[in-house]
């Protein structure tokens, strides 16, 4: 079993069970990083039969001995990472100084990027991009600008935080006013909140780059727990139908604030079927009967907006442009359980654009392509309770083993149920999953 870093991302678009496989790392992993999105990730992790909803914070705090790490390439919502912080302090898990560390360069989610967000949206009307409007998009932006943005070390700066707080405000507020006919936001008061905000932060806040390059040259394990899935890269997704970070296993470096060879091995997450939530092509949705009951088998209903999911066939030619894209090791296949029930299975195997096979995916094409499928017979038998590969039904192993085909990579592990103990080992070559 390979001791390597590892980094665990989604092949799709986003929602693959990300947070139950980087559980299960977490237990032999003396850190767990987040180094990409904001609040409009949300991973799920079912621990005892409890379920738990995480947005900001890794995966690995329900680990006592590992340190979780907000890394410079996420955008963190104070409020919110707050209330998450405290959620779980209410329910027994202990979350501080001694496990969590967020990075002084990570940038601020601040009330402007939520106008901004929920304003341009409005005006676009039927041209929308389908955002969670909780400012994401408008602070990396800013981010960007440079001269308009707060990092989370400048909220422990006092007067230096509100004078800029003030001047930025100034400069929002007429652009809202013109633009939008917006009322005008209060910069004393939000600098006010946000100076709180960084008090009872404070102890949490961290030079995290260098933390994790010490780390990693002491030979600790490191888990880099991406946001969200490929499809959505802002640079390699479906644009601009995407998110606004480098979720994809590219991102790890500049995110985390480390050498790209502390990437490690890299884990690919795959749903046995597709999802995608809001607006954008999507060749294999199902929008009928068939889509409906993945809806309701997989509770398809976004961790964070509650939106429901798009539902379709598993989509394996996009999957293996995102598994490539990455240098994915092995995948990790989700939800297997959630096709039970369905006489016949589809896989897209490929595209067609016209009478044309696409030879390579690219993402600009995809509003234009049909899928090509391969039908496989399904399977009636509930699969929650086995334990090994061998006792899925062959139909279910046959399904897998296309899978596993069609990618040219190894499945490690097969999710058939939402508890740790529902995992199937497989194929992995990575330790804390076999």
């Amino acid at each position: 079993m390979s001791e390597a870093n590892v980094c665990v991302m989604g092949l799709q678009w986003g929602d693959e069970g990300k947070g139950k496989v980087v559980d299960a790392l977490a237990e032999v992993s003396q850190y767990v990083v987040r180094y990409c999105g904001g609040a409009n990730a949300g991973h799920t992790v079912v621990v005892g039969g409890e379920k738990f909803a995480l947005h900001l914070i890794p995966c690995g705090v329900f680990r006592p001995e590992v340190i979780n790490v907000v890394g410079n390439g996420v955008v963190f919502d104070p409020p919110v990472g707050l209330e998450e912080i405290d959620g779980l302090r209410s329910r027994g898990v202990d979350v501080g100084g001694q496990n969590l560390r967020i990075s002084t360069a990570a940038h601020v989610v601040m009330p402007w990027h939520k106008a901004a967000d929920t304003h341009s949206e409005q005006a676009l009307g039927g041209r929308k991009i389908g955002t969670t409007a909780r400012g994401i998009g408008p602070c990396y932006a800013d981010k960007a600008n440079r001269s308009t943005a707060i990092r989370v070390g400048d909220l422990t700066c006092g007067e230096s935080l509100r004078e800029k707080v003030r001047l930025i405000c100034d400069g929002k507020n007429k652009v809202f006013a013109a633009l939008y006919g917006a009322e005008p936001l209060d910069a004393d008061a939000i600098a006010d909140e946000y100076a709180a905000y960084g008090q009872r932060l404070a102890p949490m806040i961290a030079n995290t780059g260098a933390v994790l390059r010490r780390a990693v040259a002491a030979g600790d394990r490191v888990l880099f727990e991406g946001g969200q899935g490929s499809m959505l890269d802002v640079d390699h997704g479906t644009f601009p139908f995407v998110t606004s970070s480098s979720v994809s296993a590219c991102g790890v470096p500049a995110g985390a604030g480390v050498p790209p060879r502390a990437v490690g091995t890299v884990v690919g997450l795959l749903k046995a079927y597709t999802t995608r939530v809001g607006a954008g092509p999507f060749p294999t949705e199902q929008d009928n009967d068939t889509g409906a009951y993945l809806r309701d088998r997989g509770k398809e209903y976004g961790t964070t907006t509650g939106r429901p999911r798009r539902c379709g066939w598993l989509d394996l030619f996009a999957a293996r442009y995102a598994a490539e894209l990455s240098g994915t090791d092995e995948v990790a296949l989700a939800l297997l359980d959630v096709l039970t029930g369905l006489d016949e299975l589809k896989l897209c195997t490929g595209y067609r654009v016209g009478d044309e096979i696409v030879e390579d995916f690219d993402p600009m094409q995809l509003g234009a392509s049909e899928p090509v499928y391969e039908t496989l017979p399904g399977w009636s038998d509930e699969i929650g309770d086995c334990q090994t590969f061998a006792d899925l039904p062959g139909e279910a192993k046959a399904y897998v083993d296309r899978v596993e085909a069609v990618l040219d990579r190894p499945v490690g592990v097969i999710s058939v149920g939402p508890d740790r103990e529902q995992t199937i080992v497989h194929h992995t070559n990575v330790r804390g999953l076999g």
